[in-house]
């Protein structure tokens, strides 16, 4: 989900190839931004292309969903499961996510885009094995399961909140320095001792 570039000249694009793009095309334009020729120019083909993999737009929009949902949570988790001591998880966990820019820049745009019949629902499966995952990492360093859950949504709201403050009302301003002095302030505040 790096770069999006131009494909070789004599190279077929695969589905996945548009799916990348289309990702792209979410963190910074959000669901607008996924028109199939602007797509095309961006990859350097004909909307020929496109209609080889997908019949329409939706049916990329649904691939792309499905490809953001289960590849983001994929390996963000395998980052930071290794890690044994339930604390130290959750420290990677928040450290990792304050690092990764495009993953914020889709939930962002797909936040902004919870009335489309196609978002929510897998909006709503996102956030529910987040908190699950949340729970249990919570419950794993100590706490009974009414205060897990509680932090639990307490995190995820930081979270979602920081992301709009950011991303939409374009507060607040932090330097590199500071942003990782709010992140480790988080950490901090968010995890028992």
């Amino acid at each position: 989900m790096g770069k999006i570039t131009k494909p070789e000249r004599n190279r077929r694009l695969s589905a996945a190839d548009w799916e990348c793009a289309a990702l792209h095309a979410l963190a910074e334009h959000g669901l607008s931004g996924l028109a199939i020729e602007s797509l095309a120019r961006q990859l350097g083909v004909t909307k020929g292309s496109f209609y080889w993999h997908f019949s329409s737009r939706d049916a990329l929009l649904d691939a792309t969903l499905e490809r953001w949902e289960h590849d983001v949570e994929r390996i963000l988790l395998a980052e930071v499961t290794p890690q044994v001591e339930p604390r130290a998880r959750l420290r990677e966990l928040f450290r990792r996510i304050a690092r990764e820019v495009q993953p914020h820049q889709v939930y962002a745009s797909l936040l902004r885009a919870l009335d489309h019949p196609r978002v929510q629902p897998m909006m709503a499966r996102v956030s529910q094995r987040r908190m699950d995952f949340l729970v249990l990492a919570y419950r794993q360093v100590g706490l009974n399961r009414e205060a897990a859950t509680h932090r639990a949504r307490l995190t995820y709201a930081t979270y979602v909140g920081f992301l709009q403050m950011n991303m939409y009302l374009g507060v607040p301003h932090l330097s590199h320095e500071d942003y990782d002095a709010y992140v480790e302030h988080v950490i901090d505040t968010l995890i028992p001792r």
